[in-house]
């Protein structure tokens, strides 16, 4: 049986200390069909030097500058041929049989476009970590959670979610994708720079018909914030920004109507808890995260994804997988929910 290739591809900035920590576990991947690329995105430290040196089997990939997540991504993987794209954080650290179960799955079904491991934390190994944990979710009002975390309450692994399960979006710190899908839909938006980029591919993939799994049987072990800190007001920015055009882009044009000016009314409460709080650094990034969203308002909407006309031939209306229809907002700060296993309705 001919299995599959399956390219992992990292996407390196200035990361050296990253590789020499979690290249090593990535090496070691048990699967027979597998190519792994660095894809530099122009770095100014010894990266290169350092795979070249040490682990001539990767293959690399050089951009002439940072492109950020996304723009550096679409350029690298333009140059990969596999049928199985891994976009893998440069600190996730692996286990030698994580490629496998998630494949299997994706090959079960042909619907399946997308689909992402269990992923902990490398810190404390028996808790969830915030970037996808047990797989992605989305509520009313556009704030992305997931089994496993909710804001900022992390849950432990206790094996509560070690169910594979269908999701709205797969965390991009770990990110399997078929490589026609990721062709059909065109990449990441490079608008979004990073954050968020994910969640608009999965939802765009999810508009055309198409699924996006979590996969239990598989877990990896991710560091987290070794790009931006998540204190930094640019991350800041970036969140409430990419957040607004992911609405924008993604929600039917009825709904998006009533749902934006929701979140900036939202929003506005959230700067003036930032202000409260002495974080005015962050406050005045949501602020010129919202001018930057009106600033374009009407450029965004002449590009609202069209994907919607491309539909599979299989795609199901009533398929609402990954939508919570409340607020998550409401559950977590007035009814004090903060386990995801708590909430009602999904």
């Amino acid at each position: 049986m001919n299995l599959p290739k399956v390219a992992v591809v990292i996407l390196n900035w200035n990361g050296i200390k990253f590789l020499q920590t979690y290249l090593p576990s990535v090496v070691a991947s048990i699967y027979p069909n597998l190519e792994i690329v660095l894809g530099d995105n122009g770095s100014a430290d010894d990266s290169v030097a350092f795979v070249k040196e040490n682990y001539p089997q990767v293959k690399i990939l050089l951009n002439d500058q940072n492109y950020g997540f996304t723009g550096g991504y679409n350029k690298i993987l333009n140059r990969v041929q596999a049928d199985y794209f891994i976009l893998l954080n440069s600190d996730v650290e692996v286990v030698p049989n994580w490629i496998a179960p998630v494949i299997s799955l994706m090959e079960s079904d042909e619907l399946i476009a997308a689909a992402a491991p269990k992923i902990l934390s490398w810190q404390e190994k028996n808790r969830f970590e915030h970037a996808g944990a047990a797989g992605g979710f989305i509520d009313t009002f556009g704030y992305p959670f997931c089994r496993g975390r909710i804001f900022y309450e992390v849950e432990e692994d206790h094996g509560q979610y070690d169910q594979t399960i269908e999701v709205l979006w797969a965390s991009g710190a770990a990110l399997f994708i078929k490589q026609k899908y990721w062709e059909l839909s065109g990449g990441f938006d490079e608008r979004f720079f990073a954050h968020m980029e994910e969640i608009d591919l999965c939802w765009r993939l999810k508009n055309m018909g198409l699924k996006v799994m979590y996969c239990a049987e598989s877990t990896v072990y991710h560091l987290g914030g070794g790009t931006l800190d998540v204190e930094n007001p640019f991350k800041t920015f970036l969140n409430f920004r990419n957040n607004l055009l992911l609405l924008q882009k993604n929600l039917w044009l009825r709904k998006s109507i009533f749902i934006i000016p929701m979140r900036f009314l939202l929003d506005f409460v959230t700067i003036i808890r930032f202000i409260s709080e002495g974080k005015r650094k962050d406050a005045a990034a949501i602020s010129k995260a919202h001018r930057n969203f009106i600033r374009h308002i009407f450029k965004n909407t002449g590009q609202r994804q069209k994907v919607r006309s491309e539909r599979h031939a299989d795609y199901n209306l009533q398929s609402t997988a990954g939508f919570y229809r409340g607020s998550v907002v409401y559950a977590f700060f007035v009814k004090k929910i903060h386990h995801f296993s708590q909430l009602k309705g999904l």
